[in-house]
């Protein structure tokens, strides 16, 4: 399973590990990535997704009524 969060869409990054000697060598900025369960009140029901901390503090501040209604606007649910 591909380490992409399913609200945001963000990924793993790609970037260089620089030595005190400026050698560059290739590296990934992976995502931080939790499983995490959200309850709807409107639907009364539980839902599982795999978000990235960032994200949960997004759901903390608006809700997740309004981040849920962003990403499907964005086409990342469907």
């Amino acid at each position: 399973m591909s380490r992409v969060c399913d609200l945001t869409g963000k990924r793993a990054m790609v970037g260089n590990n620089v030595s005190h000697a400026m050698n560059k060598t290739k590296r990934k900025f992976s995502v931080n990535l939790v499983k995490k369960r959200f309850y709807l009140p409107e639907e009364d029901r539980w839902i599982t997704l795999r978000v990235a901390a960032s994200t949960i503090k997004t759901i903390n501040k608006n809700g997740i009524d309004a981040v849920l209604k962003k990403a499907q606007s964005e086409g990342f649910i469907k």
